[in-house]
C-alpha cells in the first residue's frame, strides 16, 4: 500500500491491517477532523516508522492494526514474534515521549511479546495464555452491542464534550485490563460476564459464537483509559468495530480529542512525571 500524506497543523500516523474492517468508513472519520491530517499505512512496512527518527514528522501514532498474529495458518493463528529492531525502535519512541492512541483489536497485538500489552494496558487473548504470571483464557467477544458509555474523569482533556455519557452500538470485549498501571476515562453499562460474550478461540477454529468447553470469570467493564509507558502519553478506547461505530460522532469525537491529547506538551510532561515518579 502506498503511503498517503496530509498537511494539517497537527499530522498522525494511522497503524492497520491484521484485522479486517471497512476501510472507506472508518477513514471519514480521519477526513472529518479539520485540523489533523493523517498519514495511512499497513503492517508490516508501518514498523519502518517506529524510530525516533521516522517518527519525528508525526505528533503521534494511532494504532488500528493487530501485528504478530497469522490467522490463515492450518490450525491458527500462528504467533509471530516482533523483531529486535523493532522492539528497540518503539522503546526508544516511548523514552523519548512520542504519543500514542490505540483503538479496539490493537490490544490483541504482538502477543508473544509480554511488554507491548503492558504498553497498551492490557491484552485480548486468541488463545489461553500466561498473563502476569496468571493463568488466563481466551477473551470474549460480542458483535453489536448497544450499550451505554459513561464518562469516569469528566475532567480530562479526553473526555471533553462527551457530557454524561452516550450510546454507542458495537463489538466489546471480555479481556485482560491492567487496572494498576491505568487511569480510567469511560466505563460501559454492559455485563462484562461469560453468558454474555463467546471464545475467541473458538471464533478463529471456526466456530464462530460458541462457548463450548469455555469459561471465563467475570471482567473489566473498562472501554477507555489513559496511561503512561516510559515518557509517552497513551490512550486505549475499546470502540472501533464497524461503521455503525464509525458513524457515531462521539466516536470521532473522543479520537480527536485522544490525538489532540498525547500529542500535546501537558500530556507529555504529565507522563515524564509520572515515570519519574515510579523510578
Amino acid at each position: 500500500m502506498s503511503i498517503v500524506r496530509y498537511h494539517s497543523p497537527l499530522n498522525v500516523l494511522v497503524f492497520t491491517k491484521g484485522h479486517p474492517f471497512e476501510r472507506d468508513p472508518f477513514f471519514d472519520v480521519f477526513e472529518s477532523f479539520t485540523d489533523i491530517g493523517y498519514t495511512a499505512v499497513e503492517q508490516p512496512a508501518a514498523q519502518a516508522f517506529c524510530t525516533v527518527k521516522a517518527a519525528a514528522p508525526y505528533d503521534a501514532f494511532v494504532h488500528y492494526d493487530m501485528p504478530g498474529i497469522d490467522f490463515l495458518t492450518e490450525g491458527g493463528p500462528h504467533f509471530v514474534d516482533p523483531s529486535s529492531a523493532y522492539q528497540e525502535g518503539l522503546l526508544s519512541l516511548l523514552e523519548a515521549g512520542h504519543g500514542f492512541v490505540f483503538l479496539h483489536h490493537a490490544i490483541a497485538g504482538w502477543p508473544t511479546w509480554p511488554e507491548y500489552s503492558e504498553i497498551i494496558g492490557g491484552r485480548f487473548l486468541y488463545k489461553p495464555a500466561t498473563v502476569r504470571g496468571l493463568d488466563c483464557p481466551d477473551s470474549g467477544y460480542r458483535h453489536e452491542v448497544d450499550h451505554k458509555v459513561a464518562v469516569v474523569d469528566k475532567n480530562h482533556p479526553v473526555t471533553e464534550g462527551l457530557s454524561d455519557g452516550f450510546a454507542l452500538n458495537d463489538e466489546l470485549y471480555l479481556y485482560e485490563v491492567f487496572d494498576d498501571s491505568i487511569e480510567p476515562l469511560l466505563r460501559s453499562d454492559y455485563g462484562f460476564v461469560e453468558e454474555n460474550f463467546y471464545s475467541a478461540h473458538q471464533a478463529v477454529q471456526g466456530n464462530m459464537f460458541s462457548r463450548d468447553g469455555w469459561h471465563h470469570s467475570p471482567g473489566s467493564n473498562l472501554v477507555g483509559w489513559v496511561k503512561h509507558y516510559k515518557n509517552s502519553p497513551i490512550v486505549y478506547l475499546q470502540f472501533g468495530d464497524a461503521p455503525a461505530t464509525y458513524k457515531n460522532p462521539n466516536f470521532a469525537k473522543v479520537i480527536e480529542n485522544a490525538i489532540k491529547w498525547v500529542s500535546g506538551d501537558d500530556a507529555r510532561k504529565w507522563a515524564r512525571d509520572r515515570n519519574s515518579k515510579a523510578a
